[in-house]
């Protein structure tokens, strides 16, 4: 099993930003652009990063008729839109490691911001490398079993089934692991075997957690954690903080 619940974890301190639907959207749809791009395919049979965003954005109750729009921008000749991938990594409260990966059509722009949001809440910007090496880059699919509907025996086969990794049982939740180059394929199967998700992509999940217990800690964590992500150029931000 995979250890402490990573999904649950870093939930917490993303409603607020997930709330805004809009928002959470016009980021899904960037990244479904950028992967049309560099997979140079719009058909996700063909494109294993563009199955994995579709699968991120089916997850988030994001229209059918959007991610098709979505596809079809990107695809066509006239498309103008320039994002490139960019990731940062640096430090929050109490050496918290943070991973920030953003999607940008201005590298400065965003350099600068990022850098802001560390150093106004007592973290710091580092250099490239300085704590991904303490992070694992996995498929994660978390399935709502709230209710205890879901015999979890027969989860955990079909995922394996589907050739996922591992699961982990946690708190109402199922989260079904797997590599990254298995996400699209796995989330597929298993969506056709009628399973719908609360959260499905490609995570970046931490080996080790700090715990912050302070509450000056905890409240710079979460401020430097929403306004990070209410940042339009910021897809995804991972951390290893535990927050009590």
């Amino acid at each position: 099993m995979a250890g402490h619940s990573k999904w649950k974890n870093i939930q917490r301190t993303k409603g607020a930003a997930d709330a805004k639907r809009g928002k959470v959207f016009t980021k899904i749809a960037r990244e479904i652009i950028v992967a049309v791009k560099e997979g140079g395919s719009g058909d996700p049979a063909n494109n294993s990063r563009l199955a994995a965003a579709i699968a991120k954005a089916k997850a988030a109750n994001m229209p059918n008729d959007n991610v098709k729009r979505t596809i079809e921008k990107a695809s066509g000749s006239g498309n103008a839109d320039m994002y490139e991938r960019v990731t940062y990594e640096g430090y929050g409260p109490r050496g918290v490691a943070v991973i920030v990966e953003a999607m940008t059509d201005n590298r400065n722009r965003i350099a600068a911001e990022v850098r802001l949001n560390f150093d106004k809440y007592g973290g710091n910007l580092g250099t490239s490398g300085c704590v991904s090496w303490s992070f694992d880059r996995k498929g994660l699919i978390v399935i709502d079993n709230e209710n205890g509907k879901l015999d979890e025996e027969t989860v955990l086969n079909d995922a394996l089934e589907a050739g996922a990794d591992d699961i982990e049982l946690d708190d109402g939740i199922i989260e079904v692991y797997t590599t990254p180059d298995g996400f699209a394929a796995v989330s597929g199967a298993m969506e056709n075997m009628g399973y719908t998700f609360l959260s499905a992509q490609i995570e970046m999940l931490p080996q080790n957690y700090v715990t912050l217990t302070d509450p000056a800690d905890i409240k710079n964590m979460t401020k430097m954690l929403e306004l990070m992500e209410d940042n339009d150029d910021i897809q995804d931000v991972w951390h290893n903080a535990i927050m009590e």
